[in-house]
């Protein structure tokens, strides 16, 4: 009886708090309206908020072309940039090979998430409309999906309700949400609760994630711990990488040490290149090289690290002229090749860590078996607690304590391989959250 009083108050306490504040919701459903208005006359840019309303210019005609077969389930999977995307690949790729009945839908938000999204082997690929109430409507009648799944957090609160309304079954994979998320504001939950509580199967990647989902509105007898899938993603791709490929053949050079840092930012270079400098004449024997790679690799970001490169004397060159393995600064000005670039790294920077953004995938160079390297602002990263409790990789204040790192591992081989080797065990041992989150999603299309 008194299981059943409490199952009866949790009902009433979701249903209460599902509902949204009247005033808030209009507000939501007003600012989704403006964008979509916008969408309609912002002109095609490289600027990333511009193009995300000019991305959605013409989309509920794109979606009605969409031929969708009726006798055939269809899995929508949602992930809201590259980096959930990433998370929600394996699983696209096991539900493709397992279930060949499925037609397979993939939705982005973010404008750079278009090229990653053209390279999924799926039936329908395009950027989700603004949540508003008639768009979502109109983008669920084309495809009518038997279950839509969320990657990482990012669930929309009117694509879920009126994808609940149609009785499509809602799941979320690889969901993580920080102590200090916004969404656990009390005005972000009032507006995100609903969404979170009609959510039927959620793989946490952590028993910690899961309690924190709980209290943002998911049931908890629908919260199962799954792990992370880009865990088996990026061991997948450090196993498969192929150094002899056009992209990594001109740059092997066994003779000299190499730090590859990714996707930095000013904040991050100002203090590394200042750093490496002091390194490379401390250890000029071994030729110390630095492949480099902005995370916006645009002229006027590539154009001060060339500058810096010339003042002190280091030959520069830009991947793209075809650059060979004696440049001692090789400047990454392309994406979609950091992840097959840390192949190459004795050692790793990843930036983030020194920016307001935060820190960006420690997991790519760990698979490789690299020691990482970053800065303060890693609180975030459960990744990177996991590599720093391991020892394999050092978070770092400020320039001096990047260059005692640098020193430390460039000095001592053994200390350096074994921080390398205990980075790639800390990725092995995530493995197997594909499968599990597959199984989960599975469930759904029952």
């Amino acid at each position: 009886m008194c299981e059943a009083r409490v199952g009866i108050w949790h009902t009433e306490r979701v249903a209460s708090l599902g509902t949204m504040n009247t005033a808030l919701f209009l507000a939501y459903e007003g600012a989704a309206r403006i964008a979509r208005a916008l969408s309609s006359i912002a002109p095609r840019s490289k600027q990333k908020l511009v193009a995300t309303f000019a991305e959605r210019r013409g989309i509920l005609a794109r979606y009605a072309a969409f031929h969708r077969d009726p006798a055939r389930p269809l899995l929508w999977m949602h992930a809201p940039s590259v980096g959930e995307g990433l998370q929600a690949r394996p699983v696209l790729q096991l539900a493709r090979a397992e279930r060949p009945d499925l037609q397979l839908a993939y939705t982005y938000f973010s404008p750079s998430a278009r090229t990653f999204a053209s390279t999924l082997d799926v039936d329908f690929r395009d950027a989700l409309p603004f949540d508003a109430t008639a768009d979502m409507r109109a983008a669920l009648a084309v495809l009518a999906p038997s279950a839509l799944v969320f990657s990482k957090l990012d669930v929309w609160p009117t694509l879920a309700r009126e994808a609940s309304h149609r009785k499509t079954r809602l799941g979320l994979i690889s969901a993580t949400l920080a102590d200090s998320s916004s969404r656990r504001s009390p005005l972000a939950s009032s507006l995100l609760r609903s969404a979170y509580a009609r959510l039927e199967r959620v793989g946490a990647i952590s028993a910690d994630d899961a309690d924190r989902l709980v209290a943002l509105g998911v049931p908890s007898s629908r919260v199962s711990v799954t792990g992370d899938t880009r865990y088996d993603q990026v061991w997948a791709r450090a196993q498969g990488v192929d150094r002899h490929s056009a992209l990594l053949a001109p740059l092997i050079n066994d003779e000299r040490v190499t730090l590859v840092a990714g996707s930095t930012w000013p904040a991050d270079e100002g203090q590394l290149l200042a750093a490496w400098t002091r390194v490379v004449r401390q250890h000029a024997a071994q030729r110390p090289r630095l492949i480099i790679a902005p995370h916006e690799p645009t002229p006027t970001h590539v154009a001060p690290i060339e500058r810096w490169a010339a003042a002190e004397g280091f030959h520069a060159a830009r991947l793209a002229e075809g650059a060979a393995a004696d440049a001692d600064v090789l400047i990454v000005d392309r994406v979609g090749v950091l992840g097959d670039l840390y192949a190459l790294a004795d050692v790793a920077f990843v930036g983030g860590g020194f920016h307001a953004a935060g820190l960006h995938s420690v997991l790519e160079p760990a698979a490789f078996g690299a020691p990482v390297l970053f800065g303060p602002r890693h609180q975030a990263s459960r990744d990177a607690t996991l590599l720093l409790d391991a020892d394999a990789a050092v978070s770092a204040a400020d320039e001096a304590e990047l260059q005692r790192a640098l020193d430390n591992w460039l000095t001592d081989a053994a200390a350096c391989h074994a921080a390398g080797d205990a980075a790639r065990a800390v990725v092995h041992r995530g493995l197997g959250a594909a499968k599990r989150s597959w199984k989960l999603v599975e469930g759904l299309l029952r």
